[in-house]
């Protein structure tokens, strides 16, 4: 009987695998994207590389979990292109619907943000909220290229934009601004979206809030919240890579897909402003370390956080002209230390910082750009020390020899014993016992101060 009952068991562990795979079979079947569970995937800030991966992998663990569709909830000032761009070929090529939600009330979906709403199966805003502004922006620019003209009208669908001459249009600006042009009228015709007006935000920055966005067929329809997103959704029919399916959404379930450890690290470390504290925390880690040999520490921890700040460097669209003038300028405030002069290293060397930190990120997208005021704070310091060694360097020149028969000459010392003219007798100077010559018959406890040296001998007179 016990064998019986084993036997029963082990059949029902190996019924378990089974029952899995059906619960994680994909739910779109037969066209129709059934009742079950709805991924909640949340993008808040600019969009970045972390922000690309996050939405890569939970996606895609959606789509293993038996997700039948997956809420893109969106709030961000915009960001990089090239993680824009991965993050809607990500959506293109998902195996379920992606339904591009801004909110909650007084969010937005600019700049980059406008090219993701575009590109979603559903788009819909929240009351409050807004988008556009999806003007590319040049990379080491501090403007929008190229800057549109009051005349310039929204072109005929599938024309290239005009090109005019202006200042500061030339010909790659042109070509940042028309390969923008046509990717977003691309998605709107994918999507069967007002694609004048998304060639509007392109050119002339347009915006719109969510009621006049419904109203302009940019979104599909205004939801309060997320249930109401998925009441509204019901029933419609969209494109899902090469298949039409009805979204059957009322009443599904919603999970939360939070970001991973290695997404929030990633997330972090490429914020412009932490990137460059890392990379200057590895510079002077490895300074520190090649001036103190042996103290381990310095140089462990600043060849981590030199690595680290390099990764995060090379994921950002870095100006290198800015990160070879911080190097210049480190070296010469290093080689001010080494060897003070007037100061003229130190003050080329923060000017060269200074200007370098400033030029490093300043790329003009919204998120993306080293905080101000740190470089303000580290340039301040930097000033201060240079000042420090500045002031030491002249102080130690006016000061006196401290060491020597230069030195000793001049000091003041006490007699240990009585003295007659011409003779000898102890004396204490500077913590220790000489032997002292004086030509005026003294007391002990006189005091008296040192002429000069001879060997062991001082030559003293009355204090």
């Amino acid at each position: 009987m016990r064998r019986w009952l084993w036997l029963v068991y082990v059949a029902v562990l190996c019924t378990l695998p089974m029952r899995a795979a059906f619960a994680v079979e994909p739910a779109v079947a037969g066209g129709t994207a059934t009742h079950g569970m709805v991924a909640q995937i949340t993008l808040d800030g600019p969009i970045g590389p972390a922000a690309a991966e996050y939405f890569d992998d939970a996606s895609k663990r959606a789509v293993a979990d038996g997700a039948v569709a997956i809420v893109l909830r969106l709030d961000t000032p915009g960001g990089l292109a090239e993680s824009m761009r991965q993050i809607i070929a990500s959506m293109l090529s998902c195996e379920v619907p992606v339904l591009v939600y801004v909110a909650p009330g007084g969010a937005r979906a600019a700049s980059a943000g406008t090219y993701i709403l575009y590109a979603g199966q559903i788009a819909a805003m929240a009351p409050a909220t807004h988008l556009g502004a999806a003007t590319p922006v040049q990379l080491g620019g501090d403007r929008p290229v190229p800057l549109p003209k009051a005349s310039d009208q929204p072109a005929a669908a599938g024309s290239a934009a005009k090109d005019e001459p202006g200042a500061g249009d030339d010909a790659e600006s042109h070509k940042v601004m028309n390969d923008a042009i046509a990717y977003i009228r691309s998605l709107a015709q994918l999507r069967g979206r007002n694609a004048q007006w998304a060639e509007q935000a392109v050119r002339g920055a347009a915006t719109l809030t969510a009621s006049e966005a419904a109203q302009q067929h940019v979104i599909d329809f205004v939801a309060a919240d997320v249930a109401d997103l998925l009441d509204k959704a019901d029933g419609r029919k969209v494109q899902v890579r090469d298949r039409d399916v009805t979204l059957q959404l009322k009443g599904a379930s919603v999970h939360e897909y939070a970001p991973g450890a290695r997404t929030r690290f990633l997330a972090i470390i490429t914020n412009p402003t932490i990137a460059y504290l890392l990379l200057l925390a590895g510079i002077f880690g490895l300074l520190l370390e090649a001036m103190h040999p042996g103290a381990m520490l310095p140089g462990i921890a600043g060849g981590i956080c030199l690595l680290v700040g390099l990764y995060a460097l090379q994921l950002l669209p870095v100006n290198y002209a800015g990160l070879a003038l911080m190097a210049l300028g480190v070296g010469l405030l290093v080689a001010e230390a080494v060897n003070p002069s007037v100061g003229a290293f130190g003050v080329g060397g923060l000017v060269s910082f200074v200007v370098g930190s400033v030029m490093l990120m300043n790329t003009g997208v919204p998120g993306y750009g080293v905080n101000l005021g740190v470089i303000a704070g580290i340039a301040v310091c930097a000033a201060g020390l240079l000042a420090l060694i500045v002031w030491l360097v002249f102080r130690s020149r006016r000061a006196g020899p401290v060491t020597g028969d230069a030195a000793m000459q001049m000091d003041i010392g006490e007699l240990l014993e009585p003295v007659e003219a011409g003779g000898e007798a102890w004396m204490m100077v500077r913590g220790e016992r000489w032997r002292a010559r004086c030509d005026t018959a003294l007391p002990a406890g006189a005091r008296v101060r040192v002429v000069s040296r001879q060997g062991l001998l001082l030559r003293v007179e009355p204090a």
